[in-house]
């Protein structure tokens, strides 16, 4: 039995003519040679498998070639040509720099690269994986990258071409390869297919050249594993589930869910995902990329984006109809940011069921601004209802009295029309100029009140008249004290209010005199629930309160710990001494 060659060796090109996907790299080549301006080195990187290792050997194989073609193409009939594809040709040298990273290996080459050729004219030297030469191995190179014999080239390649030094860089001829499109890795596999004799569907190759991410080498082993499960006959459902791809028909049953509004279908379409295996993750972006297929799906200029194969492209056109741009665009969104929060969540199956859940609610958006293509949500008229005010005023039993009868009469009979209140028009009492500027004073200001207060009784509109009754210091004095009983657990509030008397000033006004800050915030804290309580118990709306902070002997207004500490080591300098030789803190 004859052995067994994979297929990324055994169909590996062999002229710059079969390299895929890399026109432009290999035409450049081509035209260094047919000038001849080699240069003495070059760097070849891109990602895995794309070619850079076997463009390498074609290079170095060409330009030793003592009969070309008319193309620039090696002839595979000379000495050279035969000794290299036998594998026992002397001008070309390969290190895998991944295992011999070391100074003493580039030493050895160094003395290897002085020798010149028996057979043609270059002594190639391919340096694979050349970022895993560790630093003293770079600069042991530098010099004879430089300068190396007129004999001697370099082809250096890489996937990493950030991990370099740049003074290597710097000496060579720098190629970066691309990821092989996935209508080229298709087209070759087609090639492979028939001369394997393997008949296999075009979608399944789609699927096969999307699986291997832009690398043929990849791709062609993906190509052998599917051979050796399915034989010779391979069909579009076997690969996804050798694979284990999901199937471009879930994702087109779920927007049908979505354009429909069926939440229940798209939740068990998504447990029947979850039931065969696959990742949730996995199921979340590739949801996204159908969607962005379905995009570019819309659009004749942008349906050369698309990467799928002819029968599932057809359906992706007819699915894109449907669907608006808008939609495509909110889908697109949720989706993605579905995907971010991901790893985030706790309960993952949730966040997906939940995204599920907003795609299906897409197409019933208010005023259809989404089906219509309008991106903006609509713009709702929100309907400002008077509020209540915080203070319901009694009027006096005198005028309430014909009111309340009013009221109480059946729906069925005609409204009886309330009397017009006394509109009573207070203007705030402001207090003079200099003493708004005082320091240590801050006002409780209450609404400047122009018109009567609203009141909404069982749907109907009351307006009262505003309460203005007249009060002395004393009443005063006894609503303040009445307040302590409102607040039980504020041990401080009641001991500052029992031993605080409140002064009246002008008008409707009253104020509290404070020994400092600490006092002056925690009275601020109870300042609304004071000015409510004293003005039902004054019955009077507009009672203000301001509060006064005393200025104490010094410079410092707080009692803070700072404070007193600092007003102390001014009266005894000793404490600071007694502080710094303690280590004390202030607290």
């Amino acid at each position: 039995m004859d052995n067994f060659v994979v297929s990324a060796r055994k169909y590996r090109p062999a002229t710059f003519t079969s390299v895929v996907g890399q026109s432009a790299l290999t035409t450049t080549l081509k035209n260094a040679i047919k000038s001849n301006h080699l240069a003495q080195a070059y760097l070849f990187c891109g990602p895995r498998g794309v070619g850079k290792t076997t463009c390498a050997r074609i290079f170095a194989k060409t330009i030793n070639c003592q009969n070309l073609t008319p193309d620039f193409e090696a002839c595979n009939e000379c000495e050279s040509c035969v000794s290299f594809n036998e594998q026992r040709s002397y001008n070309i040298h390969e290190l895998d720099a991944a295992s011999n990273n070391g100074v003493d290996d580039i030493r050895t080459l160094i003395d290897q690269v002085r020798i010149p050729p028996q057979i043609g004219k270059y002594s190639v030297y391919i340096i694979d994986e050349v970022h895993m030469l560790s630093a003293g191995a770079f600069n042991a190179f530098l010099k004879t990258l430089e300068e190396p014999p007129s004999h001697a080239v370099f082809i250096l390649a890489t996937t990493e071409k950030h991990k370099i030094i740049p003074t290597i860089l710097s000496r060579c001829q720098i190629y970066d390869f691309n990821r092989i499109t996935v209508r080229d890795t298709v087209e070759y596999l087609q090639y492979v297919a028939k001369q394997e004799n393997v008949n296999i569907d075009v979608n399944a190759l789609n699927i096969i050249a999307q699986k291997s991410d832009g690398g043929m080498r990849d791709a062609l082993s993906i190509f052998d594993q599917i051979v050796s499960f399915c034989g010779k006959d391979i069909s579009y459902q076997s690969v996804i589930e050798n694979l284990n791809v999901l199937d471009y028909d879930y994702y087109f049953k779920l927007t049908d869910a979505f354009l429909q509004g069926d939440v229940n279908s798209s939740l068990l379409i998504f447990n029947e995902v979850l039931n065969k295996g696959f990742d949730a993750h996995q199921f979340v972006t590739g949801l996204s990329s159908h969607f962005r297929d379905l995009l570019v799906s819309k659009d004749a200029q942008t349906i050369a984006l698309l990467e799928v194969g002819a029968d599932i492209g057809e359906h992706y056109k007819t699915q894109a109809q449907i669907c608006s741009p808008g939609f495509l665009f909110q889908t697109l969104k949720i989706a993605n940011d579905c995907d971010l929060n991901y790893r985030q969540s706790k309960n993952k199956r949730l966040l997906v069921e939940l995204m599920l859940i907003r795609l299906c609610q897409l197409p019933d958006e208010k005023n259809n601004n989404i089906s219509s293509g309008n991106d903006k949500p609509p713009i709702q008229k929100i309907e400002v209802k008077p509020q209540v005010p915080a203070l319901v005023v009694e009027k006096k039993e005198a005028e309430t009295q014909p009111q309340a009868q009013t009221q109480t009469q059946p729906q069925t009979q005609p409204q009886t029309a309330v009397a017009p209140p006394v509109n009573v028009k207070v203007k705030e009492n402001k207090a003079p100029a200099h003493a708004s500027q005082a320091p240590g004073r801050i006002s409780i200001n209450v609404r400047e009140v122009d018109k009567p207060e609203t009141v909404y009784q069982q749907g109907q509109k009351v307006e009262t008249a505003l309460k203005n009754s007249p009060f002395t210091e004393k009443e005063l004095t006894e609503a303040w004290r009445k307040f302590t009983k409102t607040i039980p657990d504020e041990v401080w509030v009641v001991n500052f209010i029992n031993a605080n008397t409140p002064k009246l000033t002008a008008g409707t006004n009253f104020e509290i005199t404070v020994t400092n800050m600490l006092q002056e915030k925690e009275l601020m804290k109870q300042q609304s629930d004071i000015l409510s309580f004293m003005q039902n118990e004054l019955n009077n709306s507009l009672v203000k309160m301001s509060i006064k902070v005393e200025e104490n002997d010094g410079n410092y207004r707080s009692s803070s710990p700072e404070d007193i500490y600092k007003s102390m080591a001014a009266k005894n300098p000793a404490l600071v001494k007694l502080r710094s030789e303690l280590n004390l803190e202030i607290d």
